[in-house]
């Protein structure tokens, strides 16, 4: 059964914005403040949200396509690769609102950052 679930994620996914989505500018939907590491994360302060997030349950999609996306920036891509396909294959399921407003199943997410450090690293 797919658990639904709606939170928001720093993940470098960019779409179109959804109008009218006020709740995703507060950054951790359904997770306690600093939970995803989301304002670490959208400072840049990619140390912080691996601290935080290695220290944190690594059970959960968002927190694993989180801690991806400070790996990749650190340039730590094996362990960013190893934490989107955990993400993808994990049992639990559930809608995101990525950073940017855009709502989608953390599988996708996880998916497509996975496919964007494949991009970056081939472009090497």
């Amino acid at each position: 059964m797919k658990m639904m679930k709606n939170i928001a994620i720093a993940a470098g996914l960019t779409m179109a914005a959804l109008p009218g989505l006020a709740q995703a500018q507060e950054g951790e939907i359904g997770y306690a403040k600093g939970a995803l590491a989301y304002d670490a994360l959208m400072s840049g302060d990619n140390q912080t949200a691996i601290a935080k997030l290695e220290s944190g349950k690594l059970s959960d999609p968002a927190m694993m396509i989180n801690l991806g996306q400070a790996y990749a920036r650190t340039g730590r891509s094996g362990d960013a690769a190893k934490m989107f396909t955990a993400a993808m294959n994990s049992n639990r399921s559930f809608d995101l609102v990525l950073s940017d407003g855009e709502v989608i199943n953390s599988r996708k997410a996880a998916q497509m950052a996975l496919n964007n450090l494949n991009g970056r690293l081939a472009s090497r």
